[in-house]
């Protein structure tokens, strides 16, 4: 079990540069034939901002803020990081089995295309953040000593993508209906993650607990802490133990299946 983990993260690093060839090639040609380049990948997203503000923000809020937070700030602090989630864990479960045609013949580590797509994909997320970190302080709120955590939630989430799109990339290549049923959860993972709505005013605490399970509510409400000041991650040591055995269990997990299937990916296509 720790040997297919060794390896797998080894292959990360020798093939590191490779990489990141690779995740610029791809945003480089992703909408190479379109009029607005690279723009598309901020004007999709300020479109999406923009409808869920005006429906859960001037709709169902009535504009109300989130504490002493503008709800236009707190939910852009949920939606840019999952923003860079959703598309990483999509695109990440169905890189193997997209490319695995193109590198059946050639000693190429497979186990490094679900890294691609996240790399690819996090070029949008910084600049996203550090555009949030501006409007912010536009805002008049400055950050605190608690945005040091940012040092802390962002490399846990891209552990945590990497842990996942290690499985996930198998057992999508291995069976096709997990694709579609991943892009079905991801949907709904948005409305049971504290993105769009604060799960604190549920009326019952252990609804609030219970999707807590989700991995991604501990990385955003990490980051939205981290913005605005919230609390420390050491400050819920239990919650924080579940997320790392959570992360580590879905990596040892990983490793062994992408290792034990990874010669006869082709025999699945």
């Amino acid at each position: 079990m720790l040997k297919d983990a060794k390896l797998i993260l080894k292959e990360q690093f020798l093939y590191w540069d490779l990489i990141i060839r690779m995740a610029k090639f791809e945003v480089k040609g992703k909408y190479e034939i379109h009029y607005l380049g690279s723009l598309w990948e901020y004007v999709g997203p300020l479109i999406q901002i923009g409808i869920y503000w005006f429906v859960f923000g001037l709709g169902l809020r009535g504009g109300q803020p989130v504490g002493d937070i503008p709800f236009f700030l707190w939910m852009l602090m949920g939606l840019i990081p999952w923003f860079f989630i959703s598309p990483s864990l999509v695109q990440g479960s169905n890189s193997v089995h997209s490319k695995v045609a193109l590198v059946s013949k050639m000693n190429f580590p497979t186990s490094i295309l679900p890294t691609v797509k996240i790399v690819s994909n996090s070029y949008k997320f910084f600049t996203m953040m550090l555009i949030l970190l501006i409007v912010l302080i536009l805002y008049g709120i400055y950050p605190t000593i608690y945005i040091v955590q940012l040092l802390y939630y962002i490399p846990s989430l891209f552990i945590f993508l990497f842990a996942f799109t290690l499985l996930s990339s198998t057992l999508s290549t291995l069976v096709r209906d997990y694709q579609m049923l991943l892009q079905s959860t991801m949907r709904m993972l948005l409305y049971l993650s504290p993105i769009l709505w604060d799960t604190s005013r549920l009326p019952v605490e252990s609804l609030e607990n219970i999707l807590k399970l989700n991995p991604f509510f501990y990385l955003i409400q990490g980051i939205r802490d981290s913005l605005i000041g919230g609390k420390w991650f050491f400050e819920e040591p239990i919650y924080t133990l579940y997320f790392w055995a959570l992360t580590l269990t879905i990596f040892l997990f990983g490793a062994i299946t992408h290792l034990r299937f990874r010669k006869n990916f082709m025999d699945y296509i």
